[in-house]
């Protein structure tokens, strides 16, 4: 039996929970372009934004204040898990024979096993606070949705989840967490919207993509006052919530005297990258060496692959019109493991540190992914999420390259969520079963398509 070998820790006090998120746009080069209403072709209003978000949401997703108070309702309610560790893998470290080190931030202790807690309880706290009952979303592999099914039964709203239909048959044990913690889970496409049943009319196999759950969710939102969209990913606010990774792992550096060279993250938005790196971002204008790395899917990596331009955020066309790196709103990648990474565009202010060459990408093959996830819970004990399965992949790749050249760097990754409920994933990598998928392996079926499909 191998040892797991002793792993250093750096922990947090509960007093030491930020009290402030950072807001990262005001320290960019430039601010990102304006969004844009695709029913009139102009920026939006902030009577749009406050239709589509709670209205608090409405308020900090155009904020150019760099600091913004935490509330203390949130802030108790992070004290559930946060501060998360600091830890170093000694064990991959010694397996690599590599001079670097190599640490990750472990975010999995949240009750959703992941980081997406952070916003969920945010988001569900001003929803609360501003009057309304009832939050709608999409999630991809169901870390979000979780997150938010909890964060709705702390604060006291009800919850409607659009579950993209390849996660909604294929981790049904996610489903089944949301829907013990309260929340309604549709698959989408689905039969309880117009755009469900156009979709699925013409393509009765169509496996879904966030885009598509995007769209579903926002026909619910337009067809009820009362509710609001609860944004996973995507939206500047979501991502300023994240911010409090970033800023613990700050102090837990400076605590054993240690500078990141290379901070590591999956994309799919950009929620844990942002979060986990944007603090970083003044200390790398002003000259610090700093490698932001963003690690995609093969199958679906709009920073590796895509272009900068003006796209929609959900496959129909109903959501804000936004600049950053994409794929098209119409493409839908095959139904690959890692679930939360099956967006075709990602964040607006990831595609904006992207542009600005602030942050590196890289994109990897599923079965590359898995072999980098089994590797560090062999060597580690902790099984990764299949999203952070990508963010390994590019650690190990890193830490060799540090061998080949003796660097001694620092290597930080942001360790977004657990395992656990993707275990049928890792069964079908031990059978031999899984296999890689490339971007080009499934088109989104667009109407001018679907005869060539029937035929």
């Amino acid at each position: 039996m191998k040892p797991l070998g002793l792993i250093d820790r750096v922990d947090l006090p509960v007093d030491k929970i930020p009290t402030r998120w950072y807001n990262v746009i005001p320290d960019l080069p430039r601010l990102p372009e304006e969004y844009i209403d695709n029913s009139t072709g102009k920026k939006v209003t902030r009577e749009w934004l406050e239709r589509l978000f709670v209205k608090s949401m409405a308020a900090q997703e155009t904020s150019l204040e760099r600091w913004i108070t935490i509330p203390e309702p949130v802030r108790e309610a992070y004290k559930l898990w946060r501060p998360t560790p600091l830890i170093r893998a000694v064990a991959l470290e010694r397996e690599l024979g590599t001079p670097a080190q190599i640490w990750f931030k472990y975010e999995a202790t949240s009750p959703s096993g992941s980081h997406k807690l952070n916003s969920a309880l945010a988001q569900a706290y001003y929803a609360k606070r501003d009057g309304h009952t009832r939050l709608v979303t999409d999630t991809g592999a169901g870390q979000w949705g979780s997150a938010l099914a909890i964060a709705c039964q702390i604060f006291g709203l009800d919850l409607t989840v659009f579950m993209v239909r390849a996660s909604f048959h294929n981790k049904p044990y996610r489903r089944n967490l949301m829907e013990t913690y309260g929340a309604e889970v549709r698959p989408s496409p689905g039969d309880t919207t117009e755009y469900g049943r156009k979709l699925l009319a013409e393509y009765p196999d169509h496996p879904g993509s966030e885009a598509t759950a995007v769209s579903e969710a926002l026909e619910c939102v337009d067809a009820d006052e009362g509710t609001r969209f609860a944004v996973g990913a995507f939206s500047n606010h979501c991502l300023l919530h994240h911010s409090v990774i970033g800023l613990e792992l700050k102090e837990q550096l400076r605590m054993i005297g240690r500078t990141p060279d290379y901070l590591i993250a999956s994309v799919g938005c950009g929620s844990n990258l942002s979060g986990f790196a944007s603090p970083f971002v003044e200390d790398k204008l002003n000259g610090a060496d700093i490698t932001i790395l963003a690690a995609e899917p093969e199958a679906c990596a709009p920073l590796t692959y895509g272009e900068y331009r003006l796209d929609w955020a959900d496959s129909n066309g109903r959501g804000p019109g936004v600049h950053t790196y994409t794929l098209g709103h119409e493409f839908v990648p095959p139904p690959i493991h890692a679930g939360g990474l099956r967006y075709h565009g990602c964040a607006p202010i990831v595609g904006l540190m992207r542009h600005e060459g602030l942050l590196d990408a890289e994109a990897y093959g599923q079965v590359s992914v898995f072999d980098a996830g089994t590797t560090f819970a062999k060597l580690q004990g902790y099984l990764p999420a299949p999203e952070t399965s990508h963010a390994i992949r590019a650690v190990i790749d890193k830490a060799l390259e540090c061998k080949r050249t003796g660097r001694e760097a620092t290597i930080v990754f942001n360790y977004s969520g657990h395992g656990l409920l993707d275990l049928g994933a890792y069964g079908r990598y031990n059978d031999g079963l899984l296999r890689d998928v490339e971007k080009e392996d499934f088109v989104a079926p667009t109407p001018s398509m679907v005869e060539g499909l029937k035929a």
